[in-house]
């Protein structure tokens, strides 16, 4: 079998470039601190990449999706990992045992579901008493209102008061992050780990730079919990070393730059014969 699964649009794959990865290895790193140890579902986890990243941390993980072909890659490509398993299943209606779970992960899923209510409810069915659901969605208010964009694989997307509605009933303990791929100049120690991060946000409208993350999310992430939450970050930041999305935007840069240095030539080369169709043009 392929070790890549067709993109459609639908569900992301790790081939994927640019944005949209960053996007979504992001939720999954997010989460690896909240797996250590525990019996973790990956819930509607598409071509198993994250299951597999969770899997590293994790006591044990089981990747759900309602796509045959989906589970089928997944198993092929992630399954020597005697620590991750992965079935075919309807996330609206789990066929798992209360509080079989320590940690939920739902990234992406919402927005493509009808039966919401019932999604959430059956997670918070099979977690245990301590545990802990972490659901991503997009901000229908900047992800479509604001954007004018429409996803043809979404059924509902929610404003923030729709999803922390969404979860109240089941989650008394909600910590709501906002998600949005940024450009930042990073200043960080070189001699340990950052243990705290200060953050500087410019607007034109301000001289001086105000303190905070200024930005409205392009997407929610929501960890939610019948117990107080342990500690939890403020902000999460992921990159990759290889810097894939500059290498990319460079790539797009010297493409454009020798484009326009051939429009250059050719505009040059048309004013040229323009010029000399105009001496052998006989004068009336």
């Amino acid at each position: 079998m392929s070790h890549d699964l067709e993109f459609t649009g639908e569900r992301f794959t790790p081939e994927c470039v640019r944005e949209i990865r960053y996007e979504h290895f992001a939720r999954y790193a997010f989460a690896l601190e909240l797996a250590r140890g525990k019996r973790v579902l990956d819930a509607a986890c598409g071509e198993g990449y994250g299951s597999a990243m969770l899997a590293g941390t994790a006591a044990s993980v089981l990747g759900v999706d309602i796509a045959e072909n989906a589970i089928a890659h997944a198993r092929s490509r992630y399954g020597t990992q005697a620590n991750l398993h992965f079935e075919r299943g309807d996330c609206t209606a789990l066929d798992a045992a209360p509080g079989s779970f320590d940690l939920i992960v739902s990234f992406e899923t919402l927005e493509h579901v009808a039966a919401q209510a019932e999604l959430i409810a059956g997670f918070a069915r099979v977690l245990s008493d301590d545990g802990i659901l972490i659901v991503s969605s997009p901000d229908k208010r900047t992800y479509s209102d604001i954007s004018g964009f429409r996803n043809e694989f979404h059924v509902r997307e929610l404003y923030r008061d729709e999803l922390l509605a969404l979860l109240a009933p089941h989650f008394p303990q909600v910590r709501l992050y906002g998600q949005k791929l940024l450009f930042h100049s990073a200043i960080w120690n070189l001699e340990a780990p950052p243990r705290s991060v200060a953050a500087l946000t410019a607007s034109e409208s301000a001289p001086i730079p105000q303190a905070g993350l200024a930005y409205a999310p392009l997407y929610f992430i929501a960890v939610c919990s019948r117990r107080p939450l342990p500690e939890l970050p403020d902000a999460s930041l992921f990159g990759d070393r290889e810097e894939s999305v500059y290498a990319h935007y460079n790539g797009e840069v010297r493409r454009m730059i020798a484009a326009d240095g051939r429009i250059i030539e050719l505009e040059a080369e048309v004013a040229r014969l323009r010029g000399e169709l105009g001496q052998l043009t006989p004068r009336r």
